[in-house]
């Protein structure tokens, strides 16, 4: 009887080359999906999340954006929330980027808006005068741009309004670095000496050989051994 010969089940293995190449078109287009949302709109407010300023005084309020794919007729506002209170401070719109931004409106006298947007600056900063204690809050700016299907992102830094600013006492950070400085450098000054005493050990070393080298080629002469110089004695007469 002939034995049958099975076919290769062409599904199967157009199922295993198939899945790579799934693989890779998921990744693909997750890629595709991401890279904008990376370049997309950004907005910060500085490296420091809180911001200390003595009453009665003023204080900056930073706030830049960008944008690698551009904006026009952007929407700017800066939003004050604490405990239960919640409030439009200022609201603006930016044109375009050969423009400054312009203030629509404005909650507080005091505020003022000190950013500008030329050059590439894309600086929408406030300045708040005459603080008072009951300033204290949180302050978050809020960037929309129309260009990006009004993507809209914002940051948030926190004011706190003191009676005066406390000098921070580094006397105990000065003392630490004293005592770890001056650790380290003994231990310098102990591995120099030590180098040092090895150094003067094989000195002391390299002599003493050299000394009992000369002394034991004197003892040779003396003795009239080969090589040695000692005086010839005179023939004894008959």
């Amino acid at each position: 009887m002939a034995a049958l010969r099975r076919e290769p089940d062409m599904s199967r293995a157009g199922d295993r080359g198939g899945a790579p190449a799934r693989w890779l078109g998921t990744g693909l287009l997750g890629l595709v999906l991401l890279l904008p949302a990376s370049l997309s709109l950004e907005v910060s407010v500085g490296k420091a999340t809180t911001i200390y300023a003595v009453n009665d005084s003023q204080v900056l309020l930073p706030c830049t954006f960008s944008s690698c794919f551009g904006f026009e007729d952007l929407h700017f506002w800066w939003a004050y929330n604490h405990s239960d209170t919640y409030k439009i401070l200022i609201d603006g719109i930016v044109k375009n980027e050969k423009s400054d931004p312009r203030v629509r409106f404005k909650d507080d006298a005091r505020l003022t808006l000190v950013g500008s947007t030329k050059n590439k600056m894309n600086n929408i900063s406030i300045q708040l005068s005459n603080l008072e204690f009951s300033d204290t809050g949180k302050y978050t700016c809020h960037v929309k741009n129309p260009k990006e299907k009004n993507l809209e992102h914002s940051a948030t830094i926190f004011l706190q309004v003191v009676d005066k600013l406390e000098v921070v006492d580094n006397t105990v950070t000065l003392i630490i670095l004293a005592v770890v400085g001056g650790v380290i450098g003994l231990l310098i000054f102990i591995l120099l000496l030590k180098k040092l005493i090895t150094f003067i050990i094989k000195k002391t070393q390299e002599k003493k050989k050299e000394c009992l080298v000369s002394s034991s080629g004197n003892d040779n002469t003396e003795n009239g051994l080969p090589g040695s110089k000692a005086e010839e004695k005179p023939p004894t007469k008959v």
